[in-house]
């Protein structure tokens, strides 16, 4: 039986399967040059989903490692997707000794709400405090 392997080695990532998904079938990042992920990796921490040594899943970590994370460009590829990845994905990120006593993890999400809840994501408590620069077709414009 396959085992699901989490790490957060750099150089074990699959940078062709991880741009593949976000440039071309993700709903948030379609567009975007791999020079620019290689470089949003390379200031991350980043965790890579393996299926025996291929990797299935991804989820990338911007933070200062000590008071504040920010969640993002997590995915589970299609045909892999029912099978539990993404929660045990979610723990590994959770569990990282790293990513301990911050004070706000944040993350944002179009349609994955009930997995985060599992790990005591919620809405925020002061909405009105959080304010936002965003350029969703920013990939599209840059070419």
């Amino acid at each position: 039986m396959s085992q699901f392997e989490i790490s957060s080695e750099p150089s074990r990532l699959d940078m062709a399967v991880v741009h593949g998904y976000l440039s071309e079938q993700s709903t948030w990042a379609v567009g975007m040059p791999r020079a620019l992920l290689e470089r949003a990796v390379a200031n991350s921490l980043c965790f890579g989903g393996y299926l025996d040594g291929r990797q299935i899943a991804f989820a990338r970590v911007v933070s200062d490692r000590a008071t504040f994370a920010n969640l993002v460009d997590v995915f589970v590829l299609p045909a892999y997707r029912g099978h539990g990845y993404s929660k045990a994905l979610m723990a590994a990120v959770l569990a990282h000794p790293e990513l301990q006593g911050l004070r706000r993890f944040m993350l944002a999400t179009g349609d994955a709400h009930g997995l985060y809840a599992q790990f005591g994501f919620t809405a925020p408590l002061r909405p009105a405090s959080l304010m936002e620069r965003y350029f969703p077709d920013i990939y599209q414009v840059r070419g």
